[in-house]
């Protein structure tokens, strides 16, 4: 394509410039293949490609290669070189006289030479500023472009682009996280915030002691009976006997409170070994409200603690062994299995001596004198801590005035509890367990659990519980009566939180509760 047009001055016709003489039609002579200083060194080359100014036409200049300052003399001051004009024909090109030149558009760094060289696209034409002409892109960006390269207007680099990218996907997720949140425990209830009391730090028990499979009734009872001792208690109400297991090689053992609390003050408490060695024992401290105890023997030698399980993974039906001085028979094993689990049981004499047991229950024979013995599976670890039977009323015409004993109905404390306590007791000398701060009604037959006073700044009253709310489930445990919650409540430790569904004035409430915390 070619343009008529004038001699050019910066982009505009010059005033009082003559026209050109327009020049036939033919193929440019290119000089592609021959260096630029043979062309400079050819007198022919220099009458052949005359060089041409911005407004006065050929120069005179005897040299065939023009310089850039030569080629292309802006008009302005005398001496002042500035960039040849986009339009300047290359050199060995000369139009006839009178005929306007053809436009071309040589930019500085385009291949011109080239026999290839294509022109660039119009949009490439440069544009005017301050007297020289250079090439801009003032056009939008290429496809082919890479994104976010610097000098396109418009476009964010590519890392910009990714980091804006990135914080509103963390911002869209956090506010889906935070709203999942808030529908759940909106659809689920206080239950997503209870918690569950912490896994045992303590170094009670060895877990050497216990069998890497189920072994037989016989070798267990080899494995525990030299761990299990058998108590002696003197004291002015009589004296009776009971049984416990050591804990610790350094002389601790554990056992029931009813065993030693008579004795409690005193030194009345005799401790003898499996293999006959005898020993005078100190309380340590007792818990009335588990019925739980630790005694301390010093001199005794080879004492073997015992292994502990998890009596929270004991399942119903499986087969336990129950070791003790049943009726002062030192040494006596008996078996069964386990016929329940959570059984609430009240032990223990007084209202301040009472003890509140979530119980397993076995069918394995348990008399008295097997108090505070062991009750094991067949791995030889201890699950529970025998604490209980279950009696007739009407005394049997051969019994007389004794005690009766086993109907097939005996309960021992969990071992998970027992154990915090006697660790709390080595540790501190006392044990600690958890209450609500209100008092229950004994008299309300369920079901559930009706609340009399409730303690001023206790648990209960934190958690807007009031006179006469009447609590039917705890943790999805439906509670079936007064000493039911006592028992539940006492499952757990101080400072946990617990769920309470409970009903005031026909309508249904749920509430957490953090438990306090009494000593005894």
């Amino acid at each position: 394509m070619t343009e008529r047009s004038e001699a050019y001055e910066g982009g505009r016709v010059a005033p009082g410039a003559q026209p050109q003489e327009p020049r036939p039609e033919q193929p440019p002579r290119w000089s592609a293949h021959q260096p630029q200083h043979a062309q400079q060194s050819s007198p022919q080359s220099s009458e052949q490609a005359p060089r041409f100014s911005q407004a006065h036409g050929p120069s005179q200049s005897q040299s065939s290669r023009p310089s850039e300052s030569a080629v292309a003399r802006q008009a302005g001051p005398p001496g002042q070189a500035t960039a040849a004009p986009w339009f300047a024909p290359p050199p060995g090109r000369q139009g006839p006289s009178g005929v306007p030149p053809q436009r071309t558009t040589r930019l500085p760094g385009y291949p011109t030479e080239r026999p290839d060289f294509e022109p660039p696209p119009p949009w490439a034409r440069p544009a005017a500023r301050n007297g020289v002409h250079r090439a801009e892109p003032g056009f939008p960006q290429s496809p082919a472009d890479p994104v976010g390269r610097e000098g396109v207007r418009g476009r964010l680099p590519r890392r910009n682009v990714l980091i804006v990218v990135g914080v509103v996907l963390v911002l869209l997720a956090a506010t889906l996280g935070a709203t999942a949140g808030v529908l759940a425990t909106l659809r689920w209830g206080p239950a997503l915030i209870t918690s569950e009391p912490q896994a045992p730090d303590d170094n009670l028990g060895s877990k050497g002691s216990a069998f890497p499979r189920p072994e037989s009734v016989a070798n267990v009872a080899k494995a525990l009976l030299p761990s299990v001792v058998q108590i002696s208690v003197t004291a002015a109400q009589g004296r009776a006997t009971g049984s416990g297991f050591v804990l610790r090689d350094d002389g601790y053992i554990l056992t029931n409170n009813h065993v030693v609390a008579s004795a409690a003050g005193g030194n009345g408490i005799k401790v003898t070994t499996n293999d006959g060695q005898e020993a005078t024992a100190t309380v340590v401290g007792r818990s009335p409200a588990y019925d739980l105890a630790v005694i301390r023997v010093k001199g005794v030698r080879n004492l073997k603690p015992v292994a502990l399980g998890d009596s929270d993974k004991v399942r119903v039906g499986e087969p336990v062994v129950a070791l003790g001085s049943p009726l002062g028979l030192a040494g006596t094993v008996t078996s069964g299995i386990v016929s329940a689990r959570n059984r609430p049981v009240t032990a223990g004499g007084g209202q301040s001596e009472m003890s509140f047991i979530n119980a397993l229950q076995t069918d394995a024979a348990i008399n008295p004198g097997n108090s505070g013995g062991p009750l094991v599976n067949l791995r030889a670890q201890v699950i529970g801590v025998n604490s209980a039977i279950a009696t007739i009323s009407q005394r049997s015409p051969f019994s007389g005035n004794e005690e009766q004993g086993s109907i097939g109905l005996g309960f021992s404390i969990p071992i998970d509890q027992a154990r915090r306590t006697a660790d709390q007791i080595i540790r501190t000398g006392h044990a600690v367990y958890p209450v609500v701060g209100a008092v229950v009604d004994v008299n309300h037959q369920g079901p559930g659990a009706r609340l009399g006073e409730i303690q001023p700044n206790s648990a209960a009253a934190r958690a807007g519980l009031q006179k006469g709310d009447v609590v039917k489930v705890i943790n999805g445990h439906r509670v079936t009566g007064a000493d039911d919650l006592i028992v539940q409540i006492r499952s757990h430790v101080p400072g946990q939180r617990v769920e309470l569904v409970y009903d005031r004035g026909g309508d249904e409430h749920k509430v957490i509760v953090t438990l306090g915390q009494e000593t005894g």
